[in-house]
């Protein structure tokens, strides 16, 4: 009975944060790949904090694998997002609801509570630099507040990207 709150919390995180699909070239051997850098000319859609914290996130995470960010890389990387706002889909739900004579009348509605959220697509993209082709493609869906704190922001990227690096190199 004391591990039910534990599965019901485990079975809520698990739930919550973005969603990653990765598409890739199959003909590809990942295992080549040591160097990388970013595309020369990023227009992600974000403001320039963002794509710094992107940035600095994704050397961190791709350094601790072994990977070495170069002048003459191997990789090429490239993200970019789409975002828009949407009212929270968190509700307080009220009801009222009556019977008698084996009839049944009820009437309820929800309060959303929250606020707003931003609700982002971020894509990216491994380009090999060689071929120029895209090798590997990972798009992430997640939501954080509208109003969010750098913290908030440092900390969502953190959870999408190792979301996303994690799926790198593709399993055979």
């Amino acid at each position: 009975m004391k591990l039910l709150p534990i599965l019901i919390l485990s079975i809520f995180l698990v739930s919550c944060g973005a969603t990653v699909a990765v598409d890739y070239d199959k003909q590809v051997d990942f295992s080549k790949y040591n160097s990388y850098n970013y595309f020369p000319t990023i227009d992600s859609g974000l403001n320039q904090l963002d794509d710094g914290r992107i940035i600095q996130i994704t050397d961190s995470l791709l350094q601790q694998r072994g990977f070495v960010k170069s002048e003459t890389p191997q990789l090429y990387i490239n993200f970019y997002a789409r975002e828009h706002v949407s009212r929270s889909q968190n509700t307080i739900g009220i009801g009222v609801g009556g019977s008698g004579s084996n009839v049944g009348v009820g009437v309820s509605g929800g309060i959303p509570i929250g606020g707003n959220v931003l609700n982002q697509q971020l894509t990216m993209d491994f380009i090999d630099t060689e071929k120029d082709d895209l090798v590997w493609q990972a798009v992430a869906e997640g939501e954080m507040k509208e109003r969010s704190t750098p913290q908030q922001k440092e900390a969502y990227y953190m959870s999408v990207l190792q979301k996303i690096l994690a799926k790198y190199p593709p399993k055979k």
